[in-house]
């Protein structure tokens, strides 16, 4: 089945890829097995520089990749400028303090010499969501290469050409063949790679019932895995709180990446005393917003990342 991105301010289908099929997705993962003894042995001053890399290709094409974050699922410029820039950081602070993160721990024991190190598992497999498609990727792949080990990522079905060129930045940043893939699979592939013993462990951020069937299977087979869920967040104001701060804050929480954050305001608690003036001041500050056009930089919203999401939340609405 085809893979395709899709405007979801224009509703038209950008560019469409065909899936991986079974022979070519058992290539990526022997090339991934072979890739992983290559990087294991690296200098980790070799990796840092991979991200420092990295980071110099974010800034120089911050503008380009805005965009196709935009373009891809919806995420206005400013929202996917601040990502990228946050994306920076990451590199930077795992270049930065990475190989003391690695380094060697001594530890008094009755023999000669003990110590604990922090040795790469291998190739690992991420499933990531779109909401934030360079940061949540990034996010597990920065530490994860500078650990030595290697990745393959199977992203979100509406984000592919976001997959496709964080593979490209790492490839034009240093890191070795086949060392970071990803994988245009459906959803449906997932288990059958987890059940693959070259695949060492698994890392999942998105829904419960995603992270339900994650772990039973990685359960099954022994394998390491870190799940990372949804989760209904409450907003608590009482009495002595700045009112205005608090919508400023509410607002800005409950309408980030177009309300589809996983960590944003979701169950509002209104101390009684003060109920009718946060209500009435969020309801105003919402009222101003402007729903859009992602690329329009007046933009404050734009639109929910794909179809389906959208006819959910109206069913949840009705």
């Amino acid at each position: 089945m085809p893979i395709q991105s899709v405007n979801p301010a224009t509703g038209q289908i950008e560019k469409t890829f065909e899936a991986l099929s079974t022979t070519g997705l058992e290539i990526k993962i022997t090339a991934a097995e072979t890739a992983a003894r290559h990087v294991r042995r690296s200098p980790v001053s070799d990796r840092c520089d991979w991200l420092m890399a990295a980071a110099d290709l974010l800034r120089a094409e911050a503008e380009p990749l805005s965009a196709l974050i935009a373009q891809e699922m919806g995420k206005t410029r400013a929202a996917a400028r601040a990502e990228i820039a946050k994306c920076d950081w990451l590199f930077e602070y795992y270049a930065e303090h990475g190989p003391a993160f690695l380094a060697e721990e001594p530890v008094a024991t009755q023999a000669a010499y003990s110590a604990v190190r922090y040795l790469p598992l291998g190739p690992v497999l991420a499933v990531m969501p779109w909401n934030y498609p360079l940061w949540q990727v990034f996010r597990f792949a920065v530490p994860a290469l500078l650990s030595g080990n290697v990745v393959l990522l199977k992203h979100a079905s509406n984000v592919p050409q976001c997959a496709l060129a964080i593979e490209d930045i790492w490839r034009r940043a240093g890191v070795p063949d086949n060392a970071f893939q990803t994988l245009l699979i459906g959803s449906d592939q997932v288990a059958g790679l987890l059940s693959d013993p070259r695949i060492r462990a698994v890392t999942l951020t998105g829904s419960e019932p995603a992270g339900r069937a994650v772990a039973e299977t990685a359960g099954r087979h022994l394998k390491k895995v870190v799940l990372e869920l949804g989760g209904s967040d409450p907003f608590i104001v009482m009495p002595s709180a700045d009112l205005d701060a608090a919508v400023t804050h509410a607002v800005r929480s409950r309408t980030r990446n177009n309300g589809q954050s996983c960590i944003a305001a979701k169950r509002f608690i209104i101390h009684a005393d003060v109920y009718d003036r946060f209500r009435d001041k969020f309801a105003n500050a919402l009222s101003h917003l402007k729903v859009g056009d992602p690329m329009d930089a007046a933009t404050d919203i734009g639109p929910l990342a794909t179809e389906s999401v959208r006819d959910d939340l109206i069913n949840q609405i009705e």
